[in-house]
């Protein structure tokens, strides 16, 4: 019997562990995939308090050695379903159950893909999925954005700023983000917009070289040479295997506020998977903390 079992081990499911661990809660933290979650995936960090600079791997491997340095089992494990048992909960995952008082969700989201051969390959070689943690790191090169939503104009602008070229790439006829937004892009002497383009490959032998272009009207192709790809087509929460035990709003989210709860009373939620307005490290782990102490008071409301 564990006090908490955190689903998830990005910075919001190992604060979550941490300030558990903390309040002396026996707690299980299980991953389906990567220790870290999304962020070892970035090169460097570099807008959270207190760090000047680290890889990503790097924080998430400091992460872990404060988990298990307080006493956190962590086991490599991919939660299935929850379920209730005489009061309980019990996370049903692939290789056993594991009954906890309560469970806090920190499953995250993950960007939507482009689903191209080569880029697993690429993705932290010339493809990103986030302009605010990798951008700087082209400047003065040529790069393509790929999507034409809010995020997606707003990740161009703030690419313009730093790269001698941004080429947005949109598989509609027009851009869908907000007027103001599409306004300021326009106006950017840095940047082309494509429309009623998909990209059809990406090119290159061990790293990006550019990708392929299709025309979606007459299928026409071209290459565009760029050193870099950012891929801004939306998120995915992973939430697939609780949609029947909390719930979700229409795009998947766990429906939550800033008190990190959900409709049941022994779940929590932290992080990218919950709705909230901004998906960055440092409103991670301040969810992390917010569901743990909340999961904290209701196991301590039992006893």
């Amino acid at each position: 019997m564990y006090d908490i079992v955190i689903i998830g081990a990005g910075p919001a499911g190992l604060t979550a562990a941490l300030y558990a661990l903390r309040a002396d809660k026996k707690v299980m933290v299980l991953e389906k995939e990567t220790f870290g979650g999304q962020i070892t995936y970035s090169p460097k960090v570099e807008n959270y308090p207190g760090i000047m600079q680290m890889s990503g791997n790097e924080f998430a491997e400091t992460l872990i050695d404060q988990v298990m340095e307080h006493g956190g089992e962590i086991e490599l494990d991919r939660a299935l379903k929850i379920e209730k048992k005489d009061g309980r909960r019990v996370v049903v995952t692939e290789n056993g159950k594991y009954e906890t008082k309560a469970v806090i969700i920190a499953s995250g989201s993950k960007h939507r893909r482009l689903g191209l051969e080569k880029e697993d390959e690429f993705t932290g070689s010339g493809v990103s999925y986030c302009a605010v943690c990798d951008g700087a790191f082209y400047k003065e090169k040529d790069v393509a954005l790929i999507g034409g939503g809010n995020t997606a104009l707003q990740e161009a602008i703030l690419l313009s700023d730093y790269c001698k070229s941004v080429t947005l790439v949109q598989n509609l006829p027009y851009l869908t983000g907000e007027a103001l937004l599409r306004q300021s892009l326009e106006g950017k002497k840095n940047v082309n917009i494509l429309l009623g383009k998909t990209v059809s490959a990406l090119l290159g032998d061990g790293k990006l070289e550019g990708i392929e272009i299709n025309d979606e009207k007459t299928g026409e192709k071209q290459k565009l040479t760029v050193d870099g790809v950012f891929v801004a087509i939306g998120q995915e929460p992973e939430n697939e295997p609780f949609k029947d035990t909390v719930r979700l709003n229409e795009r998947g989210y766990i429906e939550s506020d800033e008190n990190c709860t959900t409709s049941d009373k022994a779940i929590f939620v932290a992080g990218d998977c919950r709705t909230k307005a901004v998906r960055q490290i440092t409103t991670a782990v301040a969810d992390g903390a917010c569901a743990a102490l909340a999961a904290c008071r209701y196991v301590d409301s039992l006893n």
